[in-house]
């Protein structure tokens, strides 16, 4: 799938969706807090699968049970895109099940 630039109204309509997500510092971000750093790190090699087929790898930093998330398309110029949007919805449906 190709990755485009979101103009302001996708992005806000975006976020309608996405819960908890925000910007930051023109990224896409979530802070996700889990149980156990176990429980954590196994949601983070689940979202790396997904990200890996997508070719779309998200930033993100770990300490113990916190899991901060920050999205943006290096290709599309560190614009915020369909392809961040799909990886977020994807988190959320992995961390709610």
């Amino acid at each position: 799938m190709a990755g485009y630039k979101l103009s302001e109204t996708e992005l806000q309509q975006a976020l309608n969706s996405l819960p908890g997500w925000q910007i930051k510092e023109g990224k896409l971000y979530k802070e996700y807090k889990f149980n156990s750093f176990a429980t954590a790190l196994g949601w983070m090699v689940t979202v790396g699968v997904h990200a890996e087929i997508m070719e779309h790898h998200p930033e993100w930093f770990n300490v113990y049970s916190t899991v901060w998330v920050n999205l943006v398309t290096h290709d599309n110029g560190n614009a915020i895109s369909n392809l961040d949007i799909e990886l977020a919805k994807k988190m959320e449906e992995i961390y709610s099940s």
